[in-house]
């Protein structure tokens, strides 16, 4: 059994070295930080749970915010991959917080705590979009019950020993994606994607591209965990410290053609997608989801990402109550709940949203999201949550996301297009990000910071 042991990391400059082609040479050890693995922040240490497929239970949701009131700050943050992060943790706490977790199952492997990061489709079977059809749906929470199982599965008890190299030579940041069709998992950009097809079929490929291998949607799971295993062998052929499958060389990245063999030789049949279908549809908004069955889902959202323990609590307590006893974290800081019956499913919309949390796409909170800023993080440069709530108080409704960074690593930050809002110790600098081009740059006081991000958010939505 591992110690929780408290770490910090390098800095980025210390760590990633831009290198030919785009790629990233890392150039020390992944310090991201896990349950047991504890990072030292000027506000106390942070543990990250992780929640593969965003699912747990009521009682394990219980559970946490008992930790984070117990143990930590109160808060409970949402990350961009639908896992939890606990702040304001006490020095010394490690062991109770692992023995905590192990006993709400959420720490099911000391040794492969934090390789366990597996994004999936949170409406999944619950409004009727994706594919199949609603009738014969994949269930990617099911594929992402039994991911998490290989990926906590040592080389050595694997179906065929054969399928090594062990998976807890991947790194924190490695990011499996479970899409169900619509394409809200693809647009992330996961290191392996899996996508249901219809009729009982998926596609997995690399880093969201083609091409691609058609296979049954049974082996889904473990043809995951094959190509995480053709990822770290393509890595150690190219002799390259790798995070991610974007920080290889073009050349030494994997290849389909190899993991089709390591597929064949496992018994998984396969067939080439050079052009497969890779849908990019929108993330889960705050609201009301209506089924086909009757039933109804809430879906919330964090504002800024952090809820009280008080939040979380009665959240847990509607799916306990009213749902079917599950939740779903999402990686755009939300939160489902499935399974409410439809007489009071609108009500206890109104319950959450009372208690502060975003529950309509009008509102100027959705889609707006900042780092920890001062005074939990020594880099930044503002107590940017704070100018951010102050700014969002007085916005219209949403339109473009926006991110408010307390310095240049823009830690969290969003993809695609996006409001930055960067601190630069005499103000904010705002600007709209596309990919590599930034456009319509600005700079504001905090006094003049509302009508700067208004602008900025409305005007290239």
């Amino acid at each position: 059994m591992l110690a929780a042991m408290p770490v910090t990391p390098p800095s980025p400059s210390e760590r990633d070295k831009p290198a030919a082609g785009g790629r990233t040479v890392r150039a020390g050890g992944d310090a991201c930080p896990g349950a047991l693995r504890l990072h030292t922040a000027d506000d106390g240490a942070l543990a990250r749970v992780r929640l593969p497929g965003g699912l747990l239970t009521a009682r394990q949701a219980v559970a946490l915010a008992l930790v984070a009131e117990e143990l930590g700050d109160g808060n409970l943050d949402i990350t961009s991959r639908g896992n939890v992060q606990l702040r304001g943790l006490a020095d010394g706490c490690g062991g109770e917080l692992a023995g905590r977790l192990r006993a709400a199952g959420l720490l099911p492997s000391d040794r492969y705590d934090r390789v366990r990061n597996v994004a999936a489709s949170p409406l999944c079977g619950l409004d009727g979009v994706g594919e199949p059809s609603p009738a014969g749906a994949t269930d990617v929470q099911a594929w992402a019950r039994a991911l998490d199982a290989l990926l906590c599965t040592p080389a050595s008890d694997a179906p065929d020993p054969s399928d090594g190299p062990d998976l807890s030579g991947l790194s924190g940041r490695f990011l499996f994606g479970l899409d169900d069709g619509r394409g809200d998992i693809v647009a992330l950009g996961p290191d392996v994607t899996l996508i249901a097809s219809g009729a009982g079929q998926a596609t997995v490929c690399f880093a969201a591209t083609g091409p691609g291998l058609r296979i049954a949607a049974g082996d889904a799971p473990r043809a995951a965990a094959l190509a995480a295993r053709e990822f770290l062998a393509a890595a150690a052929r190219g002799g390259a410290k790798a995070w991610r499958v974007r920080d290889l060389a073009p050349e030494h990245r994997p290849r389909v053609e190899a993991l089709g063999d390591r597929l064949t030789a496992a018994g998984i049949a396969c067939v080439p997608l050079p052009r497969p279908r890779l849908p990019h549809g929108p993330p889960v908004g705050p609201g009301l989801v209506t089924g086909g069955d009757g039933r109804c889902a809430l879906s919330v959202t964090a504002p800024l990402g952090r809820l009280t323990a008080a939040q979380w609590r009665l959240v847990a307590t509607t799916a306990d109550r009213d749902g079917t006893g599950e939740l779903r974290v999402t990686p755009w800081r939300g939160i489902v709940v499935p399974g409410l019956p439809a007489g009071t499913a609108r009500s206890r919309l109104t319950a959450l949203a009372d208690a502060g949390l975003v529950t309509s796409t009008t509102s100027p909170w959705h889609r707006a999201g900042a780092c920890a800023g001062r005074p939990g993080c020594a880099k930044s440069l503002a107590d940017v949550r704070a100018d951010a709530a102050a700014c969002l108080a007085g916005l219209p409704p949403a339109g473009l996301p926006v991110y408010w960074s307390g310095c240049e690593r823009r830690c969290g930050h969003p993809g695609g297009t996006w409001v930055d809002v960067l601190a630069t110790g005499d103000g904010y600098r705002i600007a709209v990000q596309d990919g590599e081009t930034e456009t319509k740059t600005e700079t504001a006081t905090a006094g003049g910071l509302a009508d700067a991000v208004a602008a900025a958010r409305t005007a290239a939505d």
